[in-house]
């Protein structure tokens, strides 16, 4: 093919297709700049407007010859598509398919988590979930998982004798199936005798001491029933005869009612079924009688046991003289037989409920417990497992509960029951820990008689807590229900699926009301979330106060056990203590001050005795004495000593003027200086209220430390302090000015702290730093009183340590009285600021009261009474009726007598209540008559209040009357001798 050949025909192919694209006939330079083409695809590829409409063309075009095509061609085109396609766009139409294409059938346990799919395989019986297992590999595994088989085992009382290995595979299941096809499932006493897989083999010795416990506890039940048997016959009725026969009470009578009989545990549905009878004619006929009788269960109690022992589920009320008392109950009252067959099974199979002080709000539970079921609230802090069963012996009173409730903080993999023991798989095996389930198991009926224990924790919701359960059911013969903790929230797995239950009885509602328990869980809720929030924000202020209150304690100890110097000089003390923590620290030990004095006992195999000395400046004077006084005889090297001692105060003195100088130079100096710069952090008055004494006080200290020092310097056994005391002492005017306004200067720095913010940053940057010794400034301020009972005591060792014949004995006498007076004046400062403030709070309290404060006025004691009105005065005084009007509360002052109204208003869902007093009158004591009321039926613990213009009749407490009207007529009697002349 020539060249003439070629090119017409390449330009014919570029004719064609600018005659397509329908552009006029263009030079060949423009048609390349402009065009550049693929002669593969025909689409041009720079001009992106033209190349997207011509896309779109074809793809219309290509659509359109869709549309006309049959089933198989499309299909066919789909084929050779796809197959034209690379793996990302194989995956964006897989992708699509999946979104836009309608599920048919799914397995639901590949989508849903494990933990739904298994819950979904519980609902399925053992022969459904057999079934389920043959569907595929997956559903199998599912299907025989441990966790679904162990309700369905626990539930037949059919426990493994083994613990499963780690990854040993459906043992539940294959356990299940055993016992089902050969029919040779256990009880649980019988699993425990069998396999003792729990208790071990027990030697000839437990088994004999088991079978003497046995028998003495069948002995103790013998004799309490033969006790109360006896009760019951000294407290009948007279007029009633021994037998069951178709006797009546007349008309007009009341059965007595004896009090011996309160210690009875009754239901109060008794009370209800005997409400709900409605008959005319209650007459128990001879054929009734008989029917009594023949109940084996119940042929020991008679109808007037059911009317007595009902009576208690009754509510008390009080009479005028403050006793309790039961309301009489009519003829009309007595009960049927089947009513009589109800109450005795409360009587005899009561459920008991333990309610743990550590639960949130657990009064709410308390109230919330249904008639019937016996409500037990324990101490979580302080209480042993020895006295919570001793509670649960002594509430049950020789009877077996038909099951036993345990409300109780824990998670689902222990419980705490009580401060100290926790109760775990790790501890079960304990001998206290084994022995306390143990007697709990034996006060619970069978379990074929209904019998069980329920614990208010998801146990159920772990391995752990399922091996636990294991372990308590082999260990007491009983079953354990706990929930299995399906709902989340706090307390909400009360209310889910209990293990071996069935779901339209929930045992929750077996023991608390199903409104009131429902109340108490949302309750709950709140409370947890407020005590994130405090515990957040309390618990850094909490530890530094316990870390401070540790280290005095633990100093005040050393220091009374030895003094500085020898603290100092210990280090194998020090180093012992640090090597017994250590090693303490790096296990867990029940009891770690146990293992910590056996430590140091092993550590030192040297009995020595201690010598016990005083450090005398935190001591009280009588024990500076010391061991020479109590023994009668002084110590050698007296001079010695003496001297001592005379450094010690020069030491003490220093500290005490180093003190009141840092109180100048941290607080006055700044604030002064602040003054001055005309930036006050304080007023000048405020800082002249709470610094001029102190600043007084340091300039009178620092003189008597330069005394102390000049005569320090020149010591010989000849030398002498008291004189110097003596000059301190006539010097005092300074301290008498501090203390007369300590209230005021304390009132002055808390009222500039809350509304002074600068003040407040102030105290803030300088309190409890290095410079302060860890002390804010109302600390330091309580030096100064601290310091004259520290003078008292170095005195009173100056003075022990000072031979009779010496110069100095006499002065140091003289100063230890001026001292002691001094100290006296200070303690009736802080009574009396007391006292004026405690008259403050009464006047506060009392609504309309009028001015109490007077000088030497003070509150002695304050009594609670109730007014009483009497009802005829023209009937003696032994029958006289009183009926009960208000509420006082008596203020007794040493000169006069305050009454008040009381009442009392409390507001829904609410505890606290909110008492007020309104003001009453105000009798002068040498004004007041008092009188006690003699005792009778109708009143007791009463007395008069005969005042110039009204009387008032009291009862109060039994407790109370006899220590108020003895304060009463004290107070009254110094008062009348104090001011007899003026009357």
């Amino acid at each position: 093919m020539t060249t003439a050949n070629v090119t017409p025909l390449l330009h014919s192919v570029k004719q064609w297709r600018l005659e397509c694209l329908g552009t006029t006939s263009l030079s060949s330079n423009q048609t390349t700049e402009m065009l550049h083409t693929r002669f593969s695809s025909w689409t041009p590829t720079e001009n992106k407007s033209l190349n997207e409409q011509l896309f779109q063309e074809r793809i219309r075009l290509i659509s359109h010859w869709f549309d006309m095509w049959t089933d198989k061609q499309r299909k066919q085109f789909l084929h050779r598509i796809l197959l034209k396609c690379s793996t990302s766009q194989l995956k964006f139409a897989g992708k699509w398919f999946i979104e836009n294409t309608p599920v048919v059938k799914v397995d639901f346990t590949t989508l849903l988590p494990r933990f739904i799919s298994l819950y979904i395989f519980s609902f399925l019986s053992p022969k459904e979930l057999c079934a389920a297992a043959q569907v595929n590999w997956h559903w199998k595994f599912l299907t025989e998982q441990d966790c679904l088989w162990i309700p369905k085992c626990i539930r037949f009382g059919w426990f493994l004798p083994y613990s499963p290995a780690q990854n040993e595979y459906s043992a539940w299941k294959q356990h299940y199936i055993a016992c089902a096809t050969h029919l040779g499932g256990f009880t649980p006493r019988e699993t425990t005798e069998t396999y003792e897989a729990l208790n071990g083999p027990e030697t000839e010795n437990e088994e004999q001491k088991e079978r003497v416990h046995e028998k003495w506890l069948q002995k103790v039940i013998r004799e309490r029933l033969a006790l109360r048997k006896k009760k019951l016959l000294k407290t009948r009725p007279p007029w009633l005869s021994g037998t069951q026969s178709s006797k009546f009470f007349k008309p007009g009578f009341q059965p007595y009612l004896s009090q011996t009989l309160h210690g009875l545990v009754v239901s109060p549905e008794a009370l209800l079924l005997m409400k709900k009878t409605a008959s005319s004619n209650y007459m128990l006929s001879e054929q009734v009688s008989k029917e009594v009788k023949s109940v084996p269960s119940i042929s020991l109690v008679t109808e007037k046991d059911v009317v007595l022992a009902s009576l208690k589920s009754l509510p008390k009320r009080k009479n005028v003289a403050g006793s309790d008392c039961y309301p009489v109950l009519p003829h009309k009252h007595l009960l049927t037989v089947s009513q009589r067959y109800a109450n005795m099974a409360y009587l005899l199979q009561p459920r008991l409920v333990l309610i743990s002080s550590q639960v949130p709000a657990y009064e709410m539970i308390v109230h919330s417990v249904k008639p019937g079921v016996i409500p037990l609230v324990y101490e979580h802090h302080g209480t042993t497992l020895e006295n919570l069963f001793y509670y649960v012996e002594k509430e049950l009173d020789s009877r077996t509960a038909k099951s036993i409730g345990i409300v109780s903080n824990g998670d689902s993999r222990g419980i705490d029951l009580l401060q100290g023991y926790r109760i775990s798989t790790k501890n079960l095996l304990h001998p206290e820990v084994r022995e306390f389930w143990k007697k709990l198991g034996s006060c619970v009926t069978s379990q074929q008689e209904g019998g069980y224990v329920d614990i208010f924790l998801p146990l159920a919701a772990s391995e752990a807590g399922i091996e636990l359960l294991s372990q308590l059911s082999r260990l007491t013969g009983v079953f354990f229900r706990t929930p299995t903790g399906i709902v989340t929230g706090s307390y909400q797995h009360i209310l889910s699926e209990w293990l071996g239950n069935e779901k339209d009885n929930l045992p929750p509602f077996l023991y608390f009301t199903e409104e009131k328990l429902q109340i108490w869980l949302r309750l709950t809720e709140l409370l947890e979330d407020t005590l994130k929030t405090v515990r957040k924000h309390v618990r850094p202020s909490l530890y530094d106060l316990q870390m401070k209150m540790t280290d005095r304690i633990i100093g005040q100890i050393v220091f009374d056990a030895m003094n500085w110097s020898e603290v100092q000089d210990n280090q194998e003390i020090v180093k012992a203590l640090s090597d017994g923590l250590i090693e303490l620290s790096r296990g867990h030990y029940d009891n770690p001050l146990e293992f910590l004095s056996c430590f140091l006992f092993k550590k030192n195999n040297k009995n020595k005795e201690l010598t016990r000395q005083v450090f005398l400046t935190e001591c009280n004077p009588e024990a500076s004495v010391g061991a020479s006084i109590k023994s009668g005889k002084l110590q050698e090297n007296t001079p010695e000593k003496r001297e001592r001692f005379a450094r010690e105060l020069l030491i003490s003195e220093k500290n005490y003027v180093h003190v009141l100088e840092t109180i100048r130079d941290v607080y006055t100096k700044p604030l002064k200086a602040a003054l001055a710069s005309n930036r006050p952090i304080l007023s000048y008055a405020n800082v002249q209220i709470i610094f001029s004494d102190i600043l007084d006080i340091l300039q009178l200290n620092r003189w008597f430390l330069a005394q102390l020092t000049q005569r320090l310097k020149e010591w010989s056994p000849a030398s002498n302090l008291g004189d110097i005391f003596i000059k301190f002492g006539q010097q005092l005017q300074p301290y008498t000015n501090f203390f007369n306004n300590y209230a005021v200067i304390l009132k002055t720095i808390d009222q500039c702290r809350e509304t002074i913010p600068l003040f407040r940053a102030f105290l803030k940057r300088h309190d409890k730093t290095v410079i302060t010794g860890m002390r804010s400034l109302q600390e330091l301020l309580l030096c100064l009183s601290k310091r004259f009972e520290e003078y008292i005591v170095l005195l009173y060792a100056l003075r022990l340590h000072t031979p009779t014949e010496h110069t100095d004995r006499e002065d140091l006498t003289s100063a230890i009285k001026q001292i002691h007076q001094y100290k006296g004046y200070i303690d009736q400062l802080k009574q009396n600021g007391g006292r004026d403030d405690q008259i403050l709070t009464t006047q506060r309290l009392i609504q309309g009261c009028p001015q109490l404060l007077k000088a030497s006025r003070y509150l002695i004691r304050t009594q609670d009474v109730a007014q009483l009105r009497c009802c005829s005065e023209k009937v003696g005084a032994p029958f006289r009726l009183y009926e009960h009007t208000h509420d006082l509360s008596l203020f007794l002052f040493n000169d006069i007598l305050v009454l008040s109204r009381r009442s009392i208003s409390h507001k829904s869902f609410e505890w606290s209540v909110k008492v007020t007093h309104q003001f009453l009158e105000v009798v002068t004591l040498h004004q007041l008559f008092v009188e006690d009321i003699p005792e009778s039926k109708y009143i007791k613990n009463a007395f008069l209040l005969q005042g110039p213009r009204h009387q008032w009749i009291c009862s109060t407490e039994e407790a109370d009357k006899f220590p108020w009207l003895s304060a009463l007529q004290r107070t009254i009697i110094c008062n009348i001798e104090e001011n007899g002349s003026s009357f």
